[in-house]
């Protein structure tokens, strides 16, 4: 079978999750080549194998942590050169995006971002997206040269299938031109404790109903007695209830976990543009007219200060 390449997400070689599910997509259409760029990369072949990784292309070189992406996109165009692959898949991260619109100028290739879904045809991988604010599907395919597809997170689950994941050292020459712009200083993100937003499986969201900042542990017990990502509108956000980095919504974050909960939120087309690919949705608003509840699976119409807390008891008490 002809090589996919994957763009390996990791944290100083802990693989993260839509790394897994990207080699997963990659065994419908070939057999999985992943790219490790920075440190860790022994550490991460063993995963990546166990994920269908045949070999796994590993670099480490401090470009990588002192510019911006260029110098990965360096890295990648060296793997593309090596593989000749029939594809090459990243996550739909701000990085993963900007590495792909690069890689693809560079190859002279089409590019497709935030896919939901990917299968393979005569003609090559064809991708779905969710378009027009999730009111649509549509399945595109390259027209020219290699794919270069960026799929966004939870869009497969990650499947185990044991595979060599032979490290192998990837040759990288980093040009200066790729030097223009230097890290000159980094911040720790302070930990919640809790998923991160794009990748957890479960997000429940507070809105406008939540009515303030300091009714926000509402929602954050409900989202951690699921072990769940928490998320706020954009009116909540806007009025300095939640931080600007939890948004989800066109202006912010999208998200498609397996349950949204929205609570207090409702349902404005900027919201739903961020979370309408979300598996399984359930909305708590006390307006039985709220344009939430025409897109739900389940919907609650009452308060959510009596429907959140009597949830998440109710949650603690079958978890034991």
């Amino acid at each position: 079978m002809a090589e996919v390449l994957v763009y390996v997400d990791h944290v100083d070689g802990a693989v993260r999750k839509p790394t897994l599910e990207l080699l997963t997509l990659a065994r419908r259409i070939g057999d999985p080549v992943a790219v490790h760029l920075g440190a860790g990369g022994d550490a991460a072949a063993k995963v990546l194998g166990e994920y269908g990784a045949v070999k796994v292309l590993a670099a480490d070189a401090p470009e990588f942590a002192d510019y911006l992406v260029a110098p990965k996109v360096d890295a990648l165009q060296a793997a593309y050169e090596a593989v000749s692959p029939a594809a090459v898949l990243l996550p739909s991260s701000a990085e993963g995006k900007e590495i792909a619109a690069r890689l693809a100028v560079r190859i002279g290739s089409g590019i497709i971002t935030d896919a939901v879904d990917l299968e393979n045809s005569d003609e090559g991988p064809v991708a779905t997206q969710s378009v027009f604010a999730a009111s649509y599907s549509t399945k595109s395919r390259i027209s020219k040269g290699t794919p270069v597809i960026t799929v966004k997170p939870n869009s497969a689950a990650p499947e185990a299938a044991s595979a060599a994941g032979t490290l192998e050292e990837l040759a990288v020459s980093v040009a200066e031109s790729s030097k223009g712009t230097k890290v000159v200083s980094r911040t720790p993100r302070e930990s919640s404790g809790r998923p991160d937003l794009t990748e957890a499986a479960i997000v429940v969201s507070g809105g406008r109903g939540v009515n303030g900042a300091e009714n926000f542990p509402v929602i954050e017990a409900l989202a951690d007695s699921l072990g769940a990502a928490v998320g706020a509108s954009r009116a909540a956000v806007d009025a300095g209830w939640y931080p600007h980095t939890n948004q989800v919504g066109q202006t912010g974050k999208s998200v498609s976990p397996q349950l949204y909960i929205a609570a207090g939120i409702s349902g404005a087309i900027q919201h739903r543009a961020g979370m309408q690919t979300s598996k399984t949705i359930v909305a708590i608003n006390k307006d039985a007219e709220a344009p939430i509840f025409d897109l739900v699976d389940y919907g609650v119409v009452g308060d959510l200060f009596a429907v959140v807390p009597a949830l998440t008891d109710e949650v603690k008490t079958r978890k034991g």
